[in-house]
């Protein structure tokens, strides 16, 4: 089974001096949909077996690796920080009926995802969206598929009060903690504070912040290991940053724009407009990251498609013509053997799982 190795280091005011943390994440991952807003290339592209290293060579330098983590003057790490986080990420009285935890969504297992097409909480009760991963969500400048979190924290409380997710009323929350010996110690010896909902989020966004994927066969062919990757995936990437304009939104060190675009994909959520109440934001949703996203299936906000070639074909076509679709998103003209080429490439922003 593949192991990927994340290590972080915090040196000046936002971060810490001399401490290493290495964590070993098993077959994490990212979840996605809009997988691309592609679009709009009109010049004639190389079929794979046709791509020279030139067109490689040209390709890879559009890409760089995932960096550090950045972090909020306002939140520093520690390791009794991020423990503190973890414990109550995984702890179901966080959640109204104490049956359900952060980690029914977030599974490592499945890449911090759950493995449905749409998320169920507390109670069994079903939401209407697949579960974005949390994974390198700490790299992100909006969270949910709507963007109506704007910081990392902000997300961290957002499922708690959620009722079809946790279903719990953050003031009783405080109250239940306040009256657990544990909790009260930790929370004193991390913030030498009370347990408050401002310490709460910022005990669970300090270890999401560790839930990070940057040691993949793809980046390790960026470190300079041109066997990391194979010949077809490389030429896929050659259509990742060309024919296929994928990097139009999937571009930058997490491979996301951080924006959000409708790609075409047919139903009646909202989305964006959810949150700005404007028309021209109806079926927007945000750009999710790509590095770990072979674990995270099905795939777009709804989990409509269940693997990677059913999400390339979607675009290869050009969408489902819904109403305010993305202009970018046209007709690809992709053959076969190209698809296969580009999935190649998606599969080495994982890795093996055996």
């Amino acid at each position: 089974m593949i192991k990927f190795v994340m290590i972080m280091k915090w040196e000046g005011d936002m971060e810490m001096k001399g401490w290493e943390k290495r964590v070993t994440l098993l077959a994490i991952a990212g979840g996605i949909a809009g997988l691309f807003i592609l679009g709009g290339c009109t010049d004639a592209a190389k079929t794979s077996k046709n791509v020279d290293a030139d067109a490689i060579a040209e390709a890879k330098q559009k890409f760089q690796p995932l960096g550090k983590m950045p972090i909020p003057k306002n939140n520093s790490m520690s390791p009794e920080k991020i423990a503190l986080g973890e414990t109550l990420f995984k702890d179901p009285r966080l959640s109204g009926n104490n049956t359900v935890s952060c980690m029914t969504w977030y599974n490592p297992g499945l890449g911090f995802s759950n493995g449905t097409p749409v998320s169920a909480g507390i109670e069994g009760k079903l939401g209407t969206r697949n579960s974005l991963s949390v994974l390198n969500a700490g790299y992100h400048t909006s969270f949910f598929w709507d963007g109506r979190a704007k910081t990392l924290e902000e997300q961290a409380l957002g499922p708690i009060e959620n009722p079809v997710e946790m279903d719990q009323n953050l003031d009783e929350l405080i109250k239940e903690l306040k009256g657990v010996a544990d909790y009260q110690q930790k929370f004193k010896k991390v913030f030498n504070d009370e347990i408050t909902k401002d310490n709460l989020a910022k005990a669970i966004a300090a270890y999401e912040r560790t839930i990070v994927m940057d040691k993949t066969p793809f980046d390790d062919y960026l470190a300079g290991n041109e066997e990391a990757i194979s010949k077809e995936a490389k030429q896929g990437m050659v259509l990742f940053a060309g024919k296929a304009n994928c990097m139009v939104c999937h571009g930058g060190p997490t491979l996301s724009d951080n924006q959000f675009h409708n790609i075409g994909i047919s139903g009646d959520d909202p989305g964006l407009l959810n949150v700005t109440k404007k028309d021209e934001d109806r079926g927007k949703f945000r750009t999710p990251q790509l590095r770990g996203l072979m674990y995270t299936a099905p795939f777009m906000h709804n989990g409509q498609f269940k693997t990677i070639n059913e999400v390339v074909s979607f675009y290869n076509k050009g969408g489902d013509k819904t109403p305010n679709q993305s202009e970018l998103i046209k007709p690809l003209n992709l053959t076969k053997e190209e698809e296969k080429a580009l999935v190649a490439f998606l599969e080495s922003l994982s890795g093996d799982k055996k």
